[in-house]
Parts: C-alpha cells; structure tokens; sequence
C-alpha cells in the first residue's frame, strides 16, 4: 500500500470568501490545529475532499494523460474523450479508443483524508457543536462511499480501510492490507451511505451533500450490485480473482442488492421533484440543466471564471462557426436518435423523402429528443445548422441502393471539404456539415451535435475555451426514479416501474407507457442520461458492452440537396470515418494499478486476463 502522509493541501481561499465555495483549486497548506479549530478550516478541508471526488463531470477525461489517473489532469478542454464518443452515444476522434485498459485510479490518499476526518473530529470537540460533528461524520461518510465506490465499480474488490494508516508507526506488514471481496465492499458502501443518511441534514449548502444525495447515491451503487450479481456470470472471463471472489457477487445477493436500490431512491420522493417550469417542453428539458434554481438537482459542482474552474463544454461541442474558439470534436449517431423513433427519412418504396427545409425533419419528433441533440436545420447563437453532407444534381432510386454503391459510382453526388463550392451558385456542403473523410474534423461526422448542457444564452464571445460556467449536475432526481424504476421492474414490481417511467415520459413529451420491462427501462434510461457518463457504466453492469461494442461501426444521417429538385433528402449512412467500436470481455473489470501491485504482493491475484 501507499505510505500516506498527514499533509493536506487546503484552500485558503475558501476561508477567506465563504464557507461553502467548492470551486477553488488548492493554494496552500494548513496545518491539523488550523483544519480543525473551526469553521473556516473544516470548510476548507471538505472542499479539498469534493474537489477530489470522482465526479465524471465536464473536465473529466477517461484514462487521464501521459499514464495518469483520469480525473482534472490539466487537458480539461478535451471533453470528446468522454465516454459517451466510444458507446455509440457519439463518435469522436479516436476510433476504438481503450477506456476500459486501466484508469489507475487508486484514491487511498483522499480515503486516508476522510479516515482522517472522522478520528479528529472528536479530539476536537470543543471547537464544534454535537450537531456539526455529527453533521461532518455524515459527510464523511458520504464521500467515503463515493471513492469506494468509484473503485469498485472499476476493479470489483479492493481493501476496505476504515482507520489511518501511519508509518512508521506501523510496519510495512500491516500496511500491506489484502483485497477485500467484492460482495463485502458493495455491502460497506452501502453502509456508509446508511450512516451518511441517518447523520446528515435534509438541507445543505449548494455544492455539498445531504441525506438525500446519500440516498441517491446508494440507489446508484446498489442497483449497480444488483446487476453484477445478476448478469455478471454472463459474458465474463474466468480466472483466480474470481474464483476468490475477488470480482463476482453471487446471484443469491441480487434480489437483496435490488431491494436496497428500491427502498433507497423511495427515501428521496417528496424532497424533489423533476424540473417543469417551462409549458414549451423542448425548452423546459434544455433548461433543466442550465437552471440552478431546479429543484430536480440533488448534487451540483459548480464552476467559476473567477476561481480558474470554469470548462469548455461549449466551446466543444459546437462547431467554431457558433462559439468563440475551440472545435467540436463528438457527435451523436444515427444509432442512438434512433433509439426515440425511427426517422421518417424514406417513402414507403423506398425512396428518400423530399423536404423543403432541413428543419422539416424535425416535426413532430419528441420534445426530449430536440432538446438533447442539434438536428440539421437546428439554430444556435442566431447561426442555422445547415449540416449539408453534399448535393445531387438529381436522384433517382432508392436510398438503400444509393448507399450501397461505392462513392465513385455514386455519380450524380458531389461533396467537398470546402463549404465556399458551388455548383451553379448553390453550396455544396454546409458550413456545419459534414466533410468528406481525411478532412479535419471540426464538423459533424454524423449530422448532428450535442444540445445538452449547451448554454445556449451564452453569447457567442463567451463561448471559448475555459469560459463556460454551467454546473454538473451529478445527482439528480431523474436519474433517482430512472434507478427506482430498474429496481423495481428487477424485483417484479412492474407497477412501480411503469408509474416512475411515466414521470419522465410525461417531462420529456413522449408517449406514455401502458406498462414496461426492465428492457424498456433500460432503453429510457439510455434516452434520459444521455452524454452523461451513464451509458458506458450501465453496459459493464449489464454485462453487454461486448455485444453492443463487437467491431461496431455507427451510423450518422447525412443530408443532401437535390439540386433539380430544389429540395432536401436524408440518407442513413455510415459516419463518415467508419471506425470500428469494440470491447474485450476482460474490460468489466479494469486492471489493479501495476504500481500498486508492486507496493503491495497481496493485492493479487489482479482481474481476469491481466
């Protein structure tokens, strides 16, 4: 194990302005008698504990740089290596990137400083309220519970420490502590977040956790239990770590795990409720995560221009036509609008429909579904996304036929790389389309862009690199019925599944259920948390990222013109790049950190295959 030092980087800052800002970076050292001597310095401390938590927010990017951790390593502008642009959400630049190789995430540090916590909060008694105290426990409960479970939903089983570790008072012997099973580390943080809900308020300062964020918390966790114990004999690569139950909870514990998961998001009903200010429900959804008066927001991390946190978010997921600078380097496929409805693109024979408009296509589609995606004909900033992939002089046939020919027969298509052509005064491609392959990808690869989270009211000389202001939301109410409702359907209680269902259907303008699986919740769930870091998780925990991810290429619609015409078609075709997506059965449970191993023997045996 890590030899843990009691040196714990502060923020001065944070004393000196308020209590409760989490969005400064650290500058400088407190001592023990300062952390703990009031207010000013427990504040300070527990916002170097947030600061550090695992949130996979807008400065997030998996697999870290240069070998690194993933979390806040200095390339916080490169959002398109989230994990959304290797699920087939989105495609981004790299095709076939390794998210699931090794994160080397290893938080003993930031446990060691919340085990720290705990121990001196009752040496120091006299400098804090019995209520405080047991207010700061909850919280330290809480985000001990977070970074185990941010472990364990990597590598399964790990060392569950509940004490400071100190050398040399102890010997490297004692240090090097075993992997605990990975059932047990499940149940502990499950048990934590219990101790985080009894000790918490129902209230808290934005940016920190009550009670009901442990709720929400262990409704996440716990249906995340509940999957591996249920699927995870499926699709799964043998060896010594699970045969010692390192990785691998048992069946039998499934229903239990479920159980928990219900009970936990039911404590959260009644303290808040879905964002519904908006009778326009396409605004209304778009607003829910601008808004930070929305009581649908459980766990926020803000960000600030002033404090040097402020992220790129719409800088990079709008083309520069739109924004101040940066490029947009991730675009949603084909594959997951589909997941809504199946576009009415093609006449019942088969031909392509004409449009007079790009935008026409959007009519009638649901309102959720625009307000997560930019289609073509879609306006930001007072600019149209006028995503043209490239003209027809004239088309005849089918679409399928169409797409099925080889680009060079393909002869009454024209396509450039330079918006500025022109065939007989008309544009070739659009200034936010899309580009043939080999040229720099700056526009759409798949005709559409990310809508959500883009602050649309931002003007357009705002929207630069490190100038982008909107909060994460990492724990919100939707996400809380959308975990209630998996439960539920998991234990039977269709009932319930469906009623929760209905809730965000109704929100988001869709059709509602007469009754739902747990196949339906899953696909509402993929609908709901899109592009937020929700869907690679809930294919390892499903155990289907290697059906969904097997040499998978996606899909984007391209639109052309059709020049005699004077109209628009749109055509289903490949994303421009045509990139494979795959995953190794092996990738459900990442690697236990090689220099870990190397500091300590007994965390072998590591995962299955590595």
């Amino acid at each position: 194990m890590k030899r843990y030092q009691l040196i714990i980087t502060m923020l001065i800052a944070g004393m000196l302005f308020s209590c409760h800002k989490l969005d400064i970076k650290p500058k400088s050292i407190l001592t023990s008698d300062v952390i703990f001597g009031g207010e000013g310095g427990i504040d300070a401390y527990m916002a170097d504990i947030y600061r550090k938590l695992p949130i996979e927010d807008f400065t997030y990017r998996p697999g870290g740089r240069d070998g690194q951790s993933g979390f806040n390593l200095h390339h916080e502008w490169e959002h398109f290596w989230h994990s959304s642009a290797v699920t087939g959400e989105s495609v981004g630049p790299y095709g076939g990137m390794d998210i699931g190789g090794g994160f080397g995430y290893w938080p003993y540090a930031e446990i060691r400083a919340v085990n720290n916590l705990m121990q001196e909060l009752p040496k120091n008694s006299a400098n804090f309220t019995d209520t405080r105290i047991k207010e700061l426990t909850g919280e330290a409960y809480f985000c001990r519970a977070y970074f185990y479970f941010a472990m364990a939903k990597r590598y399964g089983g790990v060392p569950i420490i509940k004490t400071v570790q100190n050398y040399p008072e102890q010997s490297i012997e004692e240090l090097q502590v075993h992997r605990d099973k990975e059932q047990d580390v499940w149940t502990f943080i499950g048990d934590d977040l219990d101790k985080a809900f009894e000790l918490m308020p129902a209230t808290s300062p934005r940016g920190r956790a009550n009670k009901y964020a442990a709720a929400a918390l262990k409704s996440r966790a716990m249906l995340y239990a509940g999957s591996i114990a249920k699927y995870g004999s499926v699709n799964f690569v043998a060896g010594e770590a699970r045969t010692q139950g390192f990785v691998g909870i048992p069946a039998t514990a499934a229903n239990g795990f479920f159980t928990k998961a219900w009970d936990a998001a039911k404590l959260v009903e009644g303290h808040y409720s879905l964002y519904q200010k908006d009778a326009d429900k396409v605004k209304n959804y778009a607003d829910a995560f601008l808004d930070q008066t929305s009581p649908e927001n459980i766990l926020v991390r803000d960000y600030s221009i002033a404090s040097n946190t402020a992220h790129s978010w719409d800088a990079t997921f709008s083309p520069r036509y739109m924004t101040a600078d940066g490029d947009s380097r991730s675009y949603p496929t084909l594959d997951f609008v589909q997941k809504f409805i199946t576009l009415p693109i093609t006449n019942a024979d088969g031909t392509p429909r004409r449009f007079d408009k790009l935008e026409d296509l959007m009519a009638g589609l649901e309102p959720r579904l625009l307000a997560t995606v930019y289609f073509p004909g879609a306006s930001l900033r007072g600019y149209q996304f006028d995503t043209q992939r490239g003209l027809y002089t004239s088309f005849t046939g089918t679409a399928a036929a169409e797409v099925a020919k080889p680009a060079d027969q393909r002869t009454n298509r024209k396509v450039s790389a330079d918006e500025n052509t022109l065939y007989e005064g008309k544009r070739i491609s659009g200034i936010t389309g899309i580009k043939p392959n080999g040229s720099p990808d700056k526009t759409t690869r798949t005709g559409f862009y990310v809508r959500k989270y883009i602050d649309y009211n931002r003007p357009q000389n705002q929207c630069g690199l490190f100038q982008s202001t909107q909060s994460w939301i990492e724990l919100r109410y939707a996400e809380v019925l959308l975990n209630r409702a998996e439960a539920a359907a998991e234990l039977g209680n269709t009932e319930d599944a469906t009623t929760c269902i209905n809730l965000l259907r109704t929100r988001a303008g869709a059709t509602i259920a007469g009754s739902v699986s747990t196949n339906d919740v899953r696909l509402e769930r993929n609908k709901e948390l899109a592009f937020e870091n929700h869907y690679w998780w809930d294919l390892k925990r499903w155990r289907t990222a290697d059906i969904v991810l097997d040499n998978s290429k996606f899909r984007g619609l391209m639109p052309y013109y059709v020049f005699n015409e004077g109209k628009y078609i749109f055509l289903n075709e490949p994303e421009i790049y045509e990139r494979n997506y795959f995953f190794d059965k092996k990738y459900y449970y990442e690697p236990i950190p090689g220099g870990e191993l190397g500091k300590n023997p007994n965390l072998f045996p590591n995962n299955p295959n590595y």
